[in-house]
């Protein structure tokens, strides 16, 4: 798969799309490389706490549930740091052509050094696709796709234990 090249899965509402992500969230980035350092160091200071917090459940039996909720963010977090520490170690860069393909194991080494990766998106889901309405404020005749976001596996599981642990609090926190 190209970078940026969108493969349809299911008609035109799941396209698979190779994706870089040079940041965080939402490609959101700060303080160029020392801005990715920092954040790298802040997500394996945030790795170990997760852990920690999770043997401290899994010891004190909690909740089957809250035990889930936490291991699919910490194996969420996992799987985004792994891809930022390593990913550009072992790559080539594709440079953001559509037309290249990044080479694993490049004689020539990574596009970056340790902690300063790329993590890759590959999800897409533009369920609608529309205009809106020339009533609407600030945004009126301009063009919309719901859901624009491109993600990642482990950004799923991130997602979905945090939003279980918001819906679920107070079964999950019951002593």
């Amino acid at each position: 798969m190209f970078l940026g090249q969108q493969i349809p899965v299911f008609d035109n509402w799941f396209y698979l799309s190779f994706t870089e992500n040079i940041g965080m969230a939402f490609g959101l980035k700060f303080a160029g490389s020392y801005g990715k350092l920092i954040l790298s160091v802040f997500r394996l200071l945030a790795i170990t706490a997760i852990g920690w917090y999770l043997v401290k459940i899994i010891k004190n039996k909690a909740k089957t549930g809250l035990i889930i909720c936490v291991s699919l963010i910490f194996a969420g977090a996992i799987g985004n740091i792994l891809d930022s520490l390593f990913y550009g170690m072992i790559f080539s860069n594709s440079g953001y052509d559509p037309f290249f393909i990044a080479k694993l194991f490049p004689s020539n080494g990574g596009y970056s050094s340790f902690l300063h990766g790329k993590v890759v998106d590959m999800l897409y889901f533009p369920i609608i696709k529309g205009t809106f309405p020339d009533w609407f404020p600030f945004w009126k005749s301009q063009s919309f796709i719901f859901f624009r976001p491109i993600f990642n596996i482990a950004d799923s599981a991130i997602s979905v234990g945090v939003f279980a642990l918001v819906l679920f609090q107070k079964k999950l926190f019951k002593k």
